[in-house]
């Protein structure tokens, strides 16, 4: 069974600026707070004086609430919440707010390679970053930040998941799931406007066949807006293969009838974030960038993820060897391109 793509973007949307008009109805507005010049010290009192804290991430939602609880435990006194949703729908919000100054993010993580690019050249979307870890040795300065401003969190890897109930013998190369008995029952997530996932299918045909879209078309797929629907798609049962999921760890822990592997060759993408320029709490935008490259931060988003620091406990490997997608490439106009294509074959 289909759905309506687009009708499932207009209902996103909604959603969206339902929970962020909510956000900015009883949080603070942009310029309200100042960021301060002192020391780390200052920096973390004076968040604590702004008293909450907003994240805009496109990472699932039981790693955000992870966050949440680990962000709870260590600064009781700013409370945060987060607005999920994809690239498609948080990018175009956040530069909105840059462009009229009323912000309600105030850290953005995003995984759209030739966004994360554009934002970090040009500087306007972002705040210098100040907090000490970044300056940990381990999380490697160099590799990890862009102009000061862009710095790498985790990186999500991808590859086959199935419900164990109906596929005993499990997956072990994507094509797998264009076997007959899988039509109708194949989950994949939908490219359109979102950069990264346009990525994983061009990586897909590089890599298991030109032909490999096409084929996964006609295998007539259910199609879901992100990775997460998947995950929970094949828990229930509502189907039983796919070639594009995250990392199972988390339903195989609980004991949920899947499992999970990563094909050779993988493919994953890098999720940046940044404290946006017109953040309406600096001082704890600051702070929650700051912590979620700590430690607590990390091993709080280590649910099926790579990890931007070594020896995070439930990492699926480091961040810094994540295949990174081609900014250059991924232009807005191939992307469109490219969405306008999957749309043709996968919803005629």
């Amino acid at each position: 069974m289909r759905y309506s793509l687009r009708s499932k973007h207009v209902i996103t949307a909604m959603l969206l600026a339902v929970s962020t008009a909510a956000l900015s109805a009883c949080g603070s507005s942009a310029g309200e707070t100042a960021s301060v010049d002192g020391s780390w010290e200052e920096v973390v009192a004076a968040a604590e004086q702004e008293g909450s804290v907003t994240l805009y991430s496109s990472q699932n939602t039981t790693i955000l609430d992870s966050v949440k609880a680990a962000w709870n435990a260590k600064y009781p006194n700013i409370t945060l919440e987060y607005v999920r949703g994809t690239d498609a729908d948080l990018n175009p919000r956040v530069e909105v707010e840059n462009k009229t100054k009323k912000g309600i993010a105030d850290v953005h993580v995003v995984t759209d390679t030739a966004w994360i690019a554009s934002a970090a050249d040009s500087g306007s979307y972002s705040q210098e970053l100040r907090g000490p870890s970044f300056d940990n040795p381990e999380y490697d300065r160099d590799s990890s930040i862009k102009n000061n401003r862009l710095f790498l969190n985790v990186a999500a890897t991808f590859g086959m998941g199935w419900n164990t109930d109906a596929v005993a013998n499990g997956l072990a190369d994507p094509r797998d799931v264009l076997a007959p008995e899988y039509k109708g029952r194949v989950g994949v997530v939908s490219p359109v406007g979102i950069a990264s996932y346009v990525d994983l299918y061009d990586f897909y045909r590089k890599n298991f066949g030109d032909d490999y879209q096409e084929r996964l078309a006609a295998q007539e797929p259910r199609i879901y807006p992100s990775a997460l629907g998947i995950a929970q798609a094949l828990t229930s049962g509502e189907i039983v293969v796919a070639p594009m999921v995250q990392p199972l760890v988390q339903e195989v822990a609980a004991g949920a009838p899947v499992n999970w592997a990563l094909p050779n060759p993988s493919w994953g993408t890098p999720f940046y974030g940044h404290v946006t320029a017109v953040a309406p709490h600096p001082n704890a935008a600051q702070v929650l960038a700051d912590f979620l490259v700590r430690t607590e931060g990390q091993t709080a988003q280590a649910i099926g993820v790579a990890t931007a620091l070594p020896g995070i406990a439930g990492a699926t490997a480091d961040a810094h060897d994540v295949h990174a997608p081609d900014p250059e490439k991924l232009t807005k106009q191939y992307v469109d391109q490219q969405s306008a294509e999957w749309e043709q074959q996968f919803l005629g």
